[in-house]
Parts: structure tokens; sequence; C-alpha cells
């Protein structure tokens, strides 16, 4: 877990992000980390899902786990409501425990779930791991082209760096490498939208739909698997 080329920066609502300088890159919007991730995340993707088709349980994706601020807010929600959470992370480049550390997240969840993440980080990249009754998480410490998973997922989020400044991670191969695994009627969340993307999704069987964006951006996109 080498971060020498990452740094904590803070966003407009008073939320931390880091930096990497190697991509030219922030990990979240500078409008607000914690606002961004509330929104796109939880709020069109969890939220949404639970809506739509209520279950006691719920298996997420997330392409690009970064600092884990999707994942502590999914965790809270959650466990507030019991519902089981079966959450998988893909991260090329793990951050170090001590860096997760100075972002201050623990301020925006509760207690409980921020120690439980901390104690079972470093063991999360190797295999999953229970956090209490109601959550297990697994940081699959590869990148999107190796990943490979045996699992039926309910919900994607999609949290790579923007386009251009990796390109890769937009292609049609890698969308549906982390779709291939959505049931039917399961969802799709990212905070960009653009027409290339529209087209990709709905060529893997994708229905579109332009969701309000965070706060910075007008638009994003949730996608429903046919």
């Amino acid at each position: 877990m080498n971060n020498s080329n990452l740094t904590v920066a803070e966003t407009a609502d008073g939320s931390k992000t880091i930096y990497n300088a190697a991509v030219g890159e922030f990990y979240h919007s500078r409008h607000g980390a914690l606002q961004e991730s509330k929104h796109v995340f939880v709020k069109s993707g969890l939220e949404y899902l639970l809506q739509k088709d209520p279950s006691d349980s719920v298996a997420i994706l997330e392409v690009g786990f970064g600092t884990g601020l999707n994942f502590l807010l999914s965790a809270d929600f959650c466990n507030e409501r019991r519902i089981t959470l079966d959450y998988t992370g893909i991260e090329g480049y793990p951050l170090s425990p001590e860096m997760l550390q100075d972002t201050g997240y623990d301020a925006f969840v509760e207690p409980a779930t921020w120690q439980a993440f901390i104690g079972v980080y470093p063991q999360a990249t190797l295999s999953a791991q229970s956090m209490g009754d109601y959550c297990r998480l697994h940081i699959d410490h590869t990148l999107l082209n190796d990943f490979t998973s045996t699992k039926t997922f309910d919900l994607v989020y999609f949290d790579a760096f923007a386009a251009i400044h990796q390109p890769e991670m937009w292609t049609d191969a890698s969308l549906e490498r982390c779709t291939r695994n959505l049931r039917q009627g399961g969802v799709f969340v990212t905070y960009a939208i653009t027409g290339n993307l529209k087209r990709s999704m709905k060529g893997l069987g994708f229905s579109i739909e332009k969701a309000p964006g965070a706060p910075g951006k007008r638009e994003m996109l949730r996608a429903i698997k046919l």
C-alpha cells in the first residue's frame, strides 16, 4: 500500500478527499466528497434499488473502492435498517490504513461502523471479512480487467476516475466486465453521463435514466439491466 503520490485535500462541504498526482485526479468531487457519495451512490443507487425492489439483503459491487466512503455510508444505511450487506470492492491500489484515518470519515458514520471497518481493512484486501451482524466486506486487490467473481450482484457502484484521466475504465469491454454478474433488474450508477456511456450501456442491454447529479453536475447516469 504505497501511497507516495497521494495527498489529502478538503472539499467544499468540509469533507476530505484524496488527490492522486500520478493520475492527476481527485478521488471525489471538489464540490463535496460526502455530498457526492450520499447522492450518487446511496440515494440514487442503494435507496432507489430498495424502493423499487424491497429486500432484507443486498449485494453491491464497487469499481474503485478508494477511500471506502461509499462503503461506509452504505454499511451505515444497511445496519440501521437491518439489511444484510455483501459488499465487494475492486481496488488495484489500496490506500494505507494511515491514509484512511487521515480522511476523517469517522465523523460521518456510526462509531461502530468505523471501528469495524478500520479493524478488518487490511484483512479485507485478502479475503471477505464480517463486520458485525449485517455486513460483509471484501476488497479485491486487483485491476478490473483481472476481476472475476461467482457472485450475483444487485447493484454496481461505478466510481472509476474520469474518462479523461482513465479512458480504459470506460470502454465497452470494461463496462461489460463489471456488469456481467449484475442480476436482471439490477442497478448501475455512476457520477458521470456522456453520450458514449449511454450508448455503451444500451448496447450491453440496459435501460438508461438521466438522474439529477450531485452538486457541480447537472445529471448522472442510472441504468437498469433488462
